[in-house]
């Protein structure tokens, strides 16, 4: 009798055409780049964001848009939190989509940082649960970073908007709820600038897969300051994050073009 067990092949296992046949794609039709957004307005946010693209059609799997931006193919989907945004990341990053875009917002940390700026992290630590995973070391004492070209284009993208950008040593927590002040002082003391929940995981990921990665995230909240999303914004204050909100979308789909253009 063989008491081997028999080895059962997971979702981590699957390949390339497998996934292809699973979303009803052929391997032309693999996106340029995938734009995500971490938000709680999903219905909203997709709505705004799809209205950039031509073409555009769900692919088999929920929430997952597939559409044209001067005829680059590109997938956006508004995600929430790292167990959600890893899973476009594996995905992709086992299709071979060369760059991948996190927009959303963050939490600053530093006093210096303002409502309405967009962080863009070039470093960021990961302590979400979910970038271990894809990773051989600890993911609360390693750092991960951005592809540098990819972030050097989004940055002159929004300055050329009039947006101001600014780059600090990013926190991925697991949760906006489960933070304390003690949390947040500790996190200030570690030299963290800014907080969100999907981009150092990203960040891993595309450097698991071999893809360019990078995060374009408006400040909301100022967390040393008391001021949670809660709080209600000077006039001002809204301003700069619609601006900001609105300039970051389109400096994504900008340099997924620009890489393109580049290349050619």
């Amino acid at each position: 009798m063989n008491d081997r067990q028999p080895k059962h092949r997971a979702v981590m296992d699957l390949g390339r055409e497998e996934w292809l046949n699973a979303l009803g794609m052929d391997a032309a039709d693999i996106p340029k780049a995938v734009i995500m957004e971490g938000s709680w307005w999903r219905a909203q946010r997709t709505e705004w964001r799809l209205s950039y693209l031509d073409d555009v059609r769900e692919l088999a799997f929920p929430d997952m848009f597939y559409g044209f931006w001067q005829g680059t193919p590109v997938v956006y989907s508004c995600v929430y939190g790292a167990p959600r945004a890893v899973e476009l990341a594996h995905l992709f990053g086992v299709l071979g989509t060369p760059r991948m875009v996190m927009i959303g917002t963050c939490g600053a940390l530093d006093a210096g940082l303002a409502t309405g700026d967009v962080v863009m992290p070039s470093r960021a630590v990961a302590r979400e649960g979910v970038a271990h995973l894809y990773q051989t070391v600890a993911a609360d004492t390693s750092i991960v970073r951005s592809d540098p070209h990819l972030t050097a284009l989004g940055r002159a993208a929004l300055e050329s908007r009039g947006i101001r950008t600014a780059d600090s040593l990013h926190l991925t927590w697991s949760s906006i709820f489960a933070q304390s002040g003690a949390m947040v002082e500790e996190w200030r003391e570690r030299g963290h600038g800014s907080v969100d929940m999907e981009a150092a995981t990203l960040f891993t990921v595309a450097k698991h897969f071999g893809f360019a990665a990078t995060a374009l995230l408006v400040v909301w909240d100022q967390l040393t300051a008391d001021r949670s999303f809660l709080d209600p914004l000077t006039p001002r204050e809204q301003a700069r994050l619609d601006a900001a909100n609105t300039a970051v979308f389109a400096a994504a789909l900008e340099i997924t073009l620009d890489i393109d253009k580049l290349r050619r």
